[in-house]
């Protein structure tokens, strides 16, 4: 990536508004866990974590289940380091046995939803005796890609704009951002 790439990958954040802090952000984090830990305690659950954006809330809420579980990770992606969707493109497919079992997927936003919607499927046509959804952020809009499609656990909402931080990128970069953050103007 050039100077000036960078300088512009360094400018949105910058730029940005700053839509839920660091303390929020683990605030919820906190209330999802102890919600998860309510519904999920006694089941034996598989949890799966969606990369690469589920991969701070995953590690986050992980270590505030204190109950038997088995982790693992799927990689499944619409995005591809861009702003707009795709087809779905399956990286890593599950590598846990969940056949019988209740699965959670952990991932970080519920946007329009196509790519949750599809690992959802999956999971049933693969044998997941239940299959339930956390997200950290939920979008607010009308454009999911069903009427019925919500996520089980959810962190915190947002209004419809492109955001970042807390595992969601933007062209790749501030995953790492220490709060969740939308672009000035989008």
């Amino acid at each position: 990536m050039s100077q000036t790439d960078i300088d512009h990958i360094k400018k949105i954040y910058i730029e940005a508004d700053l839509l839920y802090s660091e303390s929020e952000v683990e605030a919820a984090i906190n209330k999802m866990a102890a919600d998860i830990s309510a519904a999920l305690a006694e089941s034996d659950p598989v949890i799966f974590t969606i990369m690469n954006g589920g991969l701070v809330i995953g590690g986050k809420l992980l270590t505030k289940l204190n109950f038997p579980l088995e982790a693992g990770y799927m990689h499944a992606t619409r995005y591809r380091n861009t702003t707009s969707g795709h087809d779905l493109e399956w990286k890593v497919a599950p590598m846990i046995d969940f056949s019988g079992r209740p699965v959670l997927i952990v991932d970080d936003i519920l946007d329009e939803g196509h790519t949750l919607a599809e690992i959802i499927s999956f999971c049933h046509q693969k044998g997941a005796s239940s299959v339930q959804t956390a997200v950290l952020v939920n979008k607010l809009h009308d454009r999911k890609a069903s009427e019925d499609l919500k996520a089980d656990f959810v962190g915190l909402d947002v209004e419809d704009r492109y955001i970042f931080g807390y595992g969601m990128d933007y062209h790749g970069y501030w995953r790492n951002a220490p709060g969740i953050f939308a672009v000035k103007g989008k």
